[in-house]
């Protein structure tokens, strides 16, 4: 009896001590502070067709809002090729440096410069698909966001979204005049320039022009006189779009673009040979036996350490050139809050005048006893494509 009673004198002591400080702490705690601000902004997407908040879209997304597309100077999707974006790859075609791979995660088409090759990814602008590889390294105009949907959207985007998707929201007219002008030079004889222009509203129209031009020198000279380097670009671009909104209810918003896209192919240049120590035939020779290799020719560089800024071999080089025009509108109805009609008509045109030379003095014809120059193709590719989407 005398420990039972010792045990419950303790745990009442024991419970008058925790007591007493709750009832002091309560009369001496400050008033509570606001912390909503340190928040997030919510981040609104259309990953789903329609507008929700990112946190709450049940899809595997990343998004790069308008801020961060500023920050990095994003002009084009090939400055998103970084590795920023997880899952994503972006890569030119080594001889046509405006038709893109783009995949995500692992889904990547094989050979971008085949035009009636489908994609495994579909590439968006507003909601409107781009059928070709052709010219998706193009100028972008006024970004708003990039939204990387991850894994198969068949179900909400249809055909050739195995991979994903890639979709580009541009920014709206607002009706409130403003005007951001950004100009840049750098290396390889590159400069840049934006102008983007919000006007004021007439009446229910709101209006808004977007301009841009990017350009760089070769990355590796030409060493026959009087033709193109290799790796340059020259990449031009305007949008006009204007917004109706005669009611709360209804908007209507048209937008034209044109833009064209001049570039040169990449340098083939030759990092290593014969690491495995085969037996070398004589460059002249005419056969090369099996588990033998052929001799380098005596212009050949191998280089491995640098990029070389000047080609072994001098070849005739010229302009591929990208021309890309297309025009959408938009309508959208909400006869109550719970329904929004929509409603994307476009159409888009791409022309191709395509010339691929990938030089280097190690590659056919070049490698053979009497060749003379790199191989050079000529070809062009047109296409027009029309396209019509209800949602509700």
């Amino acid at each position: 009896m005398h420990r039972q009673t010792k045990l419950r004198l303790q745990l009442l002591l024991g419970t008058a001590l925790l007591a007493a400080p709750v009832s002091a702490f309560a009369q001496t705690a400050p008033a509570p502070v606001d912390t909503a601000p340190a928040g997030l902004d919510d981040i609104i997407v259309t990953a789903t067709k329609r507008e929700t908040n990112l946190q709450d879209t049940p899809i595997s997304i990343s998004v790069v809002n308008a801020e961060a597309l500023q920050n990095r100077h994003v002009q084009s999707l090939m400055d998103l090729a970084d590795g920023s974006v997880p899952g994503l790859r972006i890569a030119t075609f080594e001889a046509r440096q405006s038709a893109l791979t783009i995949g995500i995660r692992g889904i990547v088409p094989n050979d971008a410069n085949q035009p009636a090759r489908e994609q495994g990814v579909g590439v968006y602008v507003d909601g409107v698909y781009l059928a070709r590889q052709h010219g998706l390294a193009a100028a972008l105009l006024d970004i708003e966001r990039v939204e990387v949907l991850k894994g198969p959207q068949g179900t909400l985007f249809g055909r050739n979204t195995e991979g994903g998707a890639l979709s580009l929201v541009t920014k709206k007219p607002t009706g409130v005049f403003g005007m951001r002008a950004v100009a840049g030079i750098g290396n390889l004889e590159s400069y840049n320039s934006e102008l983007h222009v919000d006007f004021p509203s007439i009446g229910d129209f709101a209006f808004k022009v977007d301009g841009i031009i990017s350009v760089q020198g070769p990355v590796t000279e030409n060493i026959l006189p009087g033709e193109t380097g290799f790796g340059q670009y020259d990449r031009r671009g305007v949008r006009f779009q204007t917004r109706w909104t005669p009611t709360e209810n209804f908007t209507a918003t048209f937008a034209a673009d044109v833009s064209k896209d001049k570039n040169t192919p990449f340098y083939s240049q030759l990092l290593n040979y014969n690491p495995n120590g085969l037996p070398v035939v004589p460059f002249t020779s005419t056969t090369v036996p099996s588990g033998s290799i052929r001799g380098l020719s005596p212009l050949v560089q191998v280089e491995g350490s640098k990029r070389m800024t000047q080609a072994d071999i001098g070849v005739p080089q010229q302009w591929s050139v990208d021309d890309t025009r297309g025009m959408d509108l938009h309508l959208s109805y909400r006869p109550t809050d719970s329904l929004e009609i929509r409603s994307i008509t476009a159409y888009r045109d791409l022309d191709v005048e395509q010339y691929d030379n990938i030089a280097g003095a190690h590659r056919p014809p070049v490698v053979g006893p009497n060749g003379n120059f790199s191989r050079y193709s000529l070809a062009g590719f047109w296409q027009h494509q029309f396209s019509q989407e209800l949602q509700a």
